[in-house]
């Protein structure tokens, strides 16, 4: 089985290197993007059998700071 988790920043939480990559198409002629949110996704192998909570409990405790991140399971 597997888990896919997307983190993102939470909305108003400056993304540093969401700008630069803006700063960067921008540099490269790509003038229409106004803005970029970078985040991370996390591939999961599980057991058979492993509950979509059990993954919520590994972002929580792990794999997002969830003070400033958040996220979401897709199971599958």
């Amino acid at each position: 089985m597997k888990a896919r988790v997307y983190v993102m920043l939470k909305n108003g939480v400056l993304d540093p290197q969401g700008e630069a990559v803006r700063h960067a198409l921008g540099s490269l002629g790509f003038d229409g993007v106004q803005g970029v949110r970078q985040g991370k996704v996390i591939e999961l192998d599980l057991a058979d059998g492993t509950t979509e909570a059990t993954v919520t409990e590994m972002c929580e405790k792990l794999l997002a700071n969830t003070v400033i991140e958040s996220y979401r399971v897709e199971m599958g």
